[in-house]
């Protein structure tokens, strides 16, 4: 009698723990139109050579030196939570959540894996893959933001749906989103951890490209903290409204820059770290670099060796 109790909590135990993202995602048996066989739930060992990867994988980098750990881990401790998999026909597997801990095994020399078998079409491959990841909390916030836009826009899933499946209100999901609308140089350094979601969201708020590469120039080397990443931020936005003020009350009709001429105000810009403006009125004009605080002046002094 107590034996059959133990081995009744032992299978329930087992049921929720291959069912939990099931649970999350409504399961594969709720999708409409969508015939397929039950979930399996007990533990199955599979060969990991038999495993392909998941093509809705939203983690785009692996640090190699933790994965190397986390091997070393898996040879002495083992597997301790297994991967989860669909069968894409007998004998063949594709990952759905667990690349990392597949990686490892393989580093380890493991010639099979513990594994969930579940049963899941594609859309559920990717809303599986990207919530089991933001649940571990270890996806950047840029892979965060591509992640949610795949699922708007291959799983078709409004804003506020997609809220509701990760857990995050409408204004946070919008936040990542946003950071897409930066320029690939920010992008990476958010990938690479060299700026925070913090600086992103300040910067973010910069209407044209040239400026936002310019303070973030800035921001990287001067190493500012986000605080002080604002500030620079609110203050350009003043500059660039007295700008637009004065533009209007002293406005001139200047003739189109030179290719040369344009191509110098962008090399200008870079080196200055702040936009340049060059009139050119014939074979005469004016250079104009604007700063936004006295300590930008002082850092474009530093620069002009003044």
């Amino acid at each position: 009698m107590i034996e059959t109790a133990m081995s009744d909590k032992k299978h329930m135990k087992r049921n929720a723990l291959g069912r939990g993202l099931g649970a999350l995602l409504n399961d594969a048996d709720n999708v409409s139109n969508e015939k397929s066989a039950p979930t399996t739930s007990s533990i199955n060992e599979i060969p990991v050579d038999t495993i392909e990867v998941n093509p809705y994988q939203p983690r785009t980098h692996f640090d190699q030196e933790a994965l190397k750990e986390l091997s070393e881990s898996i040879k002495t401790q083992g597997i301790i939570q297994p991967i989860t998999v669909r069968e894409l026909e007998k004998g063949k597997y594709q990952l759905i959540s667990g690349e990392r801990r597949l990686q490892a095994s393989k580093l380890a020399g493991l010639k099979s894996i513990p594994a969930y078998v579940r049963t899941a079409n594609d859309q559920q491959m990717l809303e599986m893959a990207i919530i089991e990841n933001i649940q571990r909390e270890n996806l950047n916030a840029l892979e965060i933001a591509i992640s949610y836009q795949r699922l708007i826009s291959e799983c078709n899933l409004k804003q506020e749906e997609l809220g509701d499946r990760v857990s995050k209100d409408r204004t946070t999901v919008n936040n990542y989103l946003r950071l897409l609308k930066l320029p690939p140089d920010i992008q990476a350094s958010i990938r690479d951890n060299k700026i925070t979601m913090g600086h992103a969201r300040a910067l973010v708020n910069i209407e044209k490209t040239e400026d936002q590469l310019a303070i973030f120039k800035k921001v990287i080397s001067e190493e500012l903290s986000v605080r002080k990443t604002e500030q620079l931020v609110k203050e350009y936005s003043q500059s660039r409204k007295d700008s637009k003020t004065t533009s209007k009350e002293t406005k001139t009709s200047p003739a189109g820059l030179s290719y040369e001429l344009q191509n110098l105000q962008s090399q200008l810009t870079s080196h200055f770290g702040t936009k340049i403006h060059i009139k050119a009125e014939g074979s005469k004009g004016e250079i104009r670099i604007p700063y936004v605080s006295t300590e930008d002046l002082n850092r474009i002094l530093d620069i002009l060796n003044m």
